[in-house]
């Protein structure tokens, strides 16, 4: 065994001795805050796949007068990210407070086949802890009828973890901690939702109207896809207003305190799934009247996990040590002095990147530098976009910038400074004077793998592996796919090809 192999494992399992005894000492036995019937009741707002577009984040072309009201009377968090750019491994942190990478739940999806993912048994649910104490729980979509979307990457009991759909199952003067799960981006690429947007809507942003960033090709698809998204942050701002409407009708809204946020960013080719600001910078606004200080604006960085602790620490519920999450509010507030997103496995696609922003700088390490930056995935490849996208690049119509996220291989290393370079098309990491920034930054996330014991920097086992792309494939055989079926058994052809290689 190589001597720095060998040093590395002592030091994994140091951490891991580390990380257990902090877990002994305070998972168990603490006292846990009952709820009185003066509690704030906690409603989490989460939208799928939009990144900060709204009016109050400077979008001129949308009109969002609810989501902009949320965060004039309430605190906006100017640099909040993602854990990880996907929705299962987003909702995984941030219903338990850790980052994915630490719980094991890192890989997107963990719950199509028959091997299952198990949580470490120290770790607690959010919503179990506020079950305890006192709370009624619940999770729901737009129209407050059906459970809203889960996608935890773990075994867990539904029926056990939520009292039901809505609030309106409680106990007179009960508290309670509700989810609310909006469509957000995804209501534009799921037929028949993307007519409810047109119907719905007074104005609609048109394809001329739209900019694109400049990685991005000036083309009618992608024009288009851009404006129907730009409706949906407007179509979303709507359901935002029927949520605060029924809080005033039952005179809940002013012992509310409200959370709004995305699991991630823009499905779009260098949003979702990748560590860019596209990907993993989200709006993020706290809106508790009377009990924070409203119509301010923070810079400092957070994570999105935050919100699990700062919940619990509204409702007085004491915040297990072990937990990554922090409070942004009161005497045990903690400044992060930078944040971490992981990518892994999304789907058949087997990748690790981590990304670490500190100050100005966005520092990224792709762990797969020997495959392009957009390997085949069905999810991703069958969006209109992104087949206009090959195309335009095959046809030699893209110029450099546009260019960069099709090339077959990616350098190991990235850095942008953001104050200069806010689409992070610049890479630093080869520039001499930029060095110093290099390592500091190189370290932290060397540092940060070991402290947090990442579980990505071991390989996904075959069996799960295996078992998640029969459970995909089922899926795609089930719905009549037969051509995404052939291209996915390709796709993981290829997956099990480039490992064998060690590329």
């Amino acid at each position: 065994m190589r001597i720095r192999e060998y040093f590395g494992r002592i030091v994994t399992v140091a951490a891991r001795i580390a990380f257990g005894i902090s877990v002994c000492c305070t998972a168990f036995g603490a006292d846990r805050s009952t709820a009185v019937k003066d509690s704030p009741n906690i409603l989490w707002i989460t939208i799928e796949d939009m990144s900060c577009d709204f009016g109050y984040q400077g979008q001129t072309l949308v009109e969002t007068p609810n989501v902009d009201r949320l965060a004039q009377e309430g605190v906006v968090f100017s640099n909040a990210y993602v854990t990880g750019p996907v929705c299962s491994s987003s909702r995984s942190a941030l219903i338990t407070g850790m980052y994915q990478t630490t719980i094991g739940a890192h890989n997107h999806p963990m719950s199509r086949g028959t091997v299952k993912h198990h949580l470490p048994d120290h770790v607690r649910l959010i919503p179990e802890l506020f079950k305890e104490a006192g709370y009624y729980t619940c999770n729901t979509n737009q129209d407050f009828k059906k459970f809203g979307k889960t996608d935890y990457d773990f075994v867990f009991n539904k029926n056990a973890l939520y009292d039901g759909p809505d609030w309106s199952g409680r106990k007179p003067g009960q508290p309670f901690f509700s989810q609310i799960q909006l469509r957000g981006g995804k209501l534009r690429n799921i037929p028949g939702w993307y007519d409810q947007v047109e119907a719905g809507l007074d104005d609609l942003v048109t394809a001329d109207q739209v900019s694109l960033p400049p990685y991005y090709p000036d083309d009618a698809v992608f024009r288009e896809d851009w404006a129907q998204y730009l409706n949906s942050v407007q179509y979303t701002d709507k359901e935002v207003e029927r949520i605060l409407q029924r809080l005033k009708k039952e005179e809940l809204l002013d012992n509310t305190i409200i959370f709004f946020t995305t699991d991630h960013g823009i499905s779009q080719a260098r949003g979702k799934q990748f560590v860019y600001d596209e990907g993993a910078k989200i709006p993020f606004v706290v809106w508790a009247p009377g009990r924070i200080e409203s119509g301010t604006t923070r810079e400092e960085l957070i994570s999105h996990i935050d919100m699990a602790a700062t919940s619990l620490s509204f409702a007085g519920i004491d915040i297990p040590e072990y937990m990554q999450a922090k409070p942004l509010f009161g005497p045990q507030a903690q400044p992060r002095d930078y944040v971490v997103s992981a990518r892994d496995r999304c789907d058949e696609t087997v990748d690790r990147i981590r990304s670490v922003r500190k100050g100005n700088y966005k520092y990224i390490r792709n762990f797969y530098p020997k495959r392009p930056y957009l390997q085949p995935c069905i999810y991703k490849d069958h969006k209109p976009f992104m087949k206009a996208l090959r195309r335009l690049y095959s046809e030699n119509k893209l110029n450099d910038v546009q260019s960069l996220h099709l090339a077959e291989t990616r350098p190991e290393e990235e850095l942008y400074n953001l104050s200069e370079d806010r689409w992070e098309v610049y890479n630093l990491a080869n520039e001499s004077e930029h060095l110093d920034k290099l390592r500091e930054m190189r370290a932290i996330l060397a540092n940060w793998i070991i402290e947090s014991d990442d579980q990505g920097r071991f390989p996904e086992s075959d069996a799960m592996y295996d078992s998640q792309m029969k459970g995909y494939l089922n899926i795609q055989l089930k719905n009549g796919r037969t051509e995404s079926a052939q291209e996915l058994q390709n796709n993981i052809k290829l997956m099990k090809q480039w490992k064998a290689e060690g590329k």
